[in-house]
Parts: C-alpha cells; sequence; structure tokens
C-alpha cells in the first residue's frame, strides 16, 4: 500500500515515479544539441521539458486534426442546405451593397 501522506525528505522522486510513467529513447546527437540549446536559451527548463512540451504539441495537433476531418465528414454526409446557408449570402450581400465604394 502507498504511503500518499505527507511527502518524506528523499521520497520525492519515487512518489513521482508512482504517478508518471517514464519513456525512454534514444536521439541523434544533433538533435541533442538542438534540445539542449533551447534550455540553455530558457526556452524550456530541461530535455525532459523539451520533450513533454514536443509530445503535448504533436497530441494537440493530432486532435485538432482528427476533430477537423470528423467536422468535414458531417458536413460531406450531411451538406448543409439553401435554407440553412441563404441568410449569410444574402446579408453578404446587403453589406456589400452598403458599402460607399
Amino acid at each position: 500500500m502507498v504511503d500518499w501522506g505527507r511527502p518524506r525528505e528523499g521520497c520525492i522522486a519515487k512518489r513521482y515515479a508512482i504517478c508518471m510513467t517514464q519513456l525512454v529513447t534514444r536521439v541523434d546527437d544533433q538533435l541533442v544539441d538542438a534540445i539542449d540549446a533551447m534550455v540553455d536559451s530558457g526556452i524550456v527548463a530541461s530535455r525532459s521539458d523539451a520533450v513533454r512540451l514536443a509530445l503535448r504539441r504533436l497530441v494537440d495537433q493530432q486532435t485538432r486534426a482528427d476533430v477537423g476531418a470528423r467536422i468535414v465528414k458531417g458536413y460531406v454526409e450531411t451538406p448543409q442546405t439553401d435554407a440553412e446557408t441563404g441568410w449569410a449570402d444574402a446579408a453578404t450581400a446587403r453589406m456589400i451593397a452598403d458599402e460607399p465604394w
């Protein structure tokens, strides 16, 4: 049984390891140098921070792409009717007509 009470000195890493999954990977020297340069310039706090940030951005990008694809699929399967979009065309025509070109 894990004691989730007040942390004891020297046990923070142990508790952290219980809560988080560790990923291990190998990268080439060029990528490590680029990451280290970002750490040195303060863009990221550490190599681990850079990896977490990159993975979050990758997951977010894929999630957004998936949502966009589902939206497109919905409109392809059930296109909007003229009754649903006609008001926008009419409003646009009125705005253009009102412009003092």
